[in-house]
């Protein structure tokens, strides 16, 4: 749809303040507004001058956004993203002075245009409506203040560049949802606008299944738990979210978790998202007491349970540099099939560094409990 022309110019919407987008788990940005559990950006505003004449919206914009075309403006308000005085409107709206235009997107804007890099993915599975993707820790899934490359959107570019029906930049199409930077794990791309559609409507009505495993400071003393707080951005530190059990700001947020093991200092745990909110596991778990093992945002690189021994210390250095980064992993991912209406389910197993990481707490609690 939009290309990066539109997209590029149409990506006006980094973040709240429009920060920076480092990893798009949208890192550091806010939407402007949200719409049926969808979250939007907003990247071109224009007041209609007066004595305009009435003319189509598409040409207008045409005119306005450089680099764009008039089939990519029309994409845009066939995916609704194309509003007049806060309504979305059809390519042959005709514009009268007065009327306040913008084109949102539901991603933050991109600071450059698109390029597609030959960057390998590891594809689970793909047909002619959608494709899923195992991401590892370390990519950016959209470009962003920082990650102008190397990121998600940049290899789906490069997968998809023969494929002439589709767009990266069209918001009809492509990535339903966003982990973080420094999370691996299981994504869904909307390969047509039938089939984000579909995935937006189950992602919104909460019938995905999305479970994440995570290594949390500290031992669990239940088996079962639920965190049900508003998560929101903290009001002391804009590039970290919180919780505001108040519930009288931020979003609503329910996280399910299952202990699978403790293992000594940490426990590892089974977390499933009833909502989707930015960094919505790190919060909610720092939130109860166990913040994710080396989360560095959250303070979860910290020696928060054990010994104040050197020896003691130096292991959790050891596991810091096994694991170089938060220990959550998108392991299941679950939905109906746009096309065929038949149930997908995906696994993917532990990535070397958190399963190396396992493995370490395994063989420190095994000996803990061999000591006299």
């Amino acid at each position: 749809m939009i290309s990066d022309d539109l997209s590029d110019n149409l990506d006006a919407l980094d973040d709240d303040e429009r920060l920076s987008r480092d990893d798009i788990q949208l890192d550091f940005s806010d939407p402007d507004f949200s719409e049926n559990g969808r979250d939007y950006w907003e990247h071109y505003r224009y007041e209609v001058e007066r004595g305009q004449v009435l003319l189509r919206i598409d040409k207008y914009l045409v005119e306005r956004i450089k680099g764009t075309s008039r089939n990519r403006i029309q994409n845009a308000a066939e995916a609704q993203c194309i509003r007049v005085n806060g309504r979305p409107v059809k390519s042959n709206y005709r514009v009268h002075p007065g009327d306040i235009i913008s084109v949102v997107m539901d991603r933050p804007r991109y600071e450059n245009e698109i390029i597609a890099q030959d960057i390998p993915l590891n594809i689970v599975y793909e047909d002619d409506d959608v494709l899923v993707v195992n991401k590892p820790a370390g990519m950016c899934v959209h470009p962003g203040h920082g990650n102008y490359d190397g990121t998600l959107v940049n290899a789906l570019a490069w997968h998809f560049k023969d494929n002439p029906d589709y767009d990266v930049t069209d918001p009809r199409m492509g990535l339903v949802h966003r982990i973080d930077k420094d999370t691996s794990g299981l994504l869904v791309v909307a390969k047509t606008p039938h089939a984000k559609t579909s995935l937006g409507n189950q992602f919104f009505n909460k019938t995905t299944k999305r479970q994440y495993i995570a290594v949390v400071w500290g031992e669990m003393k239940d088996t079962d738990g639920t965190v049900t707080g508003n998560i929101g951005r903290s009001p002391r530190d804009r590039l970290l979210m919180c919780v505001f059990p108040d519930g009288d700001q931020g979003k609503h947020a329910v996280t399910h978790w299952h202990t699978l093991e403790n293992l000594a200092h940490v426990a590892v745990v089974q977390c499933q998202l009833e909502t989707g909110r930015t960094h919505q596991i790190r919060v909610h778990m720092k939130h109860i007491g166990h913040p994710l093992f080396n989360d560095e945002r959250y303070g979860g690189d910290q020696v928060l349970r054990g010994y104040n021994t050197t020896s003691y210390r130096q292991f959790i250095q050891n596991c810091f540099a096994l694991c170089p980064r938060q220990a959550l992993h998108a392991r299941t991912l679950g939905f109906v099939h746009p096309t065929t209406g038949q149930q997908m389910d995906f696994d993917s197993p532990l990535p070397d560094d958190m399963a190396a990481l396992i493995e370490k707490w395994r063989a420190y609690a095994a000996a803990l409990r061999q000591r006299p």
